[in-house]
């Protein structure tokens, strides 16, 4: 476990140079300082994942079970050590074990050469970013923090008390939130039924999560034992010809943006290049495609704000780096927030300000 911690931690750390937390840097005529390229980071990812093999039957079975016993690692015993001696409230501190278990997209910044032939594109759903974790006969819902926000029966196996026969049934899976429609959208699976498949591909994970959806009557449906319907997320090419279409498409949902994924990739928790994200209206720009007139790819009011707060918030890190103050560098790059990208609407100077920094999936 503690390698897999480690690696987890190393994705995240991956996240900085295109975090979504702020808006896109092809936008921006700021220049940053140079680093490795993002085309060159996936390389490096996509071979590190064939070398290394990580515990993750022991992971998703500690999820499930909510079993940490001897997963302390040395590191934390530290970290509280530290919080006794600044008499730190235990109440406030964030809890770790359900923390960065999702995996989070860069802003698409280099455009793959391989984009139509091995990235699939998958259309997201204003809301929440959840992990959804149904065992033991109850489904539990966390944000990105790691905070339980809810539990609930539900039609996912293990997810109530009527079928979760064996503590080996248990589904850990990567979802969006819509509070408005009372729905969780699912966007990935790490474990369906106990079989984890944090290492399989992309193309495979979602093929095998629709299969599944299918086979479960009743989870599209509300109703006393599943009072949140749970509706998976078509994955679409990424040629020219299929992205103009799905621009095209009336979803029944309100968009928020497009992830795109490496068919290659393995479920690695934290950020990676290997997804990328942008809004709609940035697909032309981008990508390089001419793509038709319709409300999805219309500029909103606040992508003026996006360019403004990129200078901004790239200026404030390059202070911050300068005047050797860490913690200010970070601060523009974290991931705290709980939203997707879509900023709320607002008139105060704050929330246009708080505004840019959503942008985080």
């Amino acid at each position: 476990m503690e390698e897999l911690s480690a690696a987890l931690a190393a994705g995240v750390a991956l996240a900085a140079p295109n975090s979504p937390a702020a808006p896109h840097p092809r936008l921006a005529s700021y220049k940053a300082r140079s680093g490795p390229g993002q085309a060159e980071r996936r390389q490096r990812l996509l071979q590190l994942q064939k070398e290394r093999r990580l515990d993750y039957v022991n992971h998703a079975r500690r999820l499930a079970e909510d079993d940490w016993t001897g997963v302390e690692s040395e590191g934390e015993e530290e970290e509280d050590e530290d919080e006794e001696e600044m008499d730190v409230d235990a109440g406030k501190k964030l809890p770790k074990r359900y923390a960065n278990q999702l995996m989070l997209s860069e802003w698409l910044v280099d455009v793959p050469l391989d984009l139509e032939q091995e990235w699939v594109v998958v259309v997201c759903p204003v809301g929440k970013r959840a992990l959804v974790v149904a065992s033991r006969g109850s489904t539990a819902a966390y944000t990105k923090s790691g905070f339980c926000v809810n539990r609930f029966p539900s039609l996912l196996p293990g997810g109530n008390r009527h079928n979760s026969g064996s503590e080996k049934v248990y589904c850990i899976l990567d979802c969006i939130y819509s509070e408005a429609k009372q729905m969780y959208y699912i966007l990935d699976v790490m474990c369906w039924r106990g079989h984890p498949i944090y290492d399989c591909q992309t193309d495979f994970r979602f093929f095998w999560l629709s299969s599944k959806i299918q086979e479960e009557e009743g989870l599209g449906e509300k109703s006393r034992i599943n009072p949140f319907k749970f509706v998976g997320l078509q994955n679409f090419p990424c040629t020219p010809e299929s992205l103009c279409e799905v621009l095209a498409t009336d979803f029944p949902f309100e968009v928020d943006g497009l992830l795109f994924y490496h068919k290659q990739t393995h479920y690695t928790p934290g950020s990676t290049p290997l997804v990328g994200w942008l809004r709609p209206y940035m697909i032309p720009e981008i990508l390089g495609l001419t793509v038709p007139v319709t409300a999805l790819t219309a500029k909103p009011d606040y992508a003026g704000r996006q360019l403004q707060q990129i200078i901004e918030s790239k200026r404030n890190k390059k202070l911050a780096e300068e005047k050797g103050d860490p913690s200010g560098a970070a601060r523009n790059g974290h991931y705290e927030l709980e939203h997707l990208s879509t900023p709320r609407p607002t008139n105060s100077l704050e929330s246009r300000d708080e505004a840019g920094s959503q942008m985080e999936n």
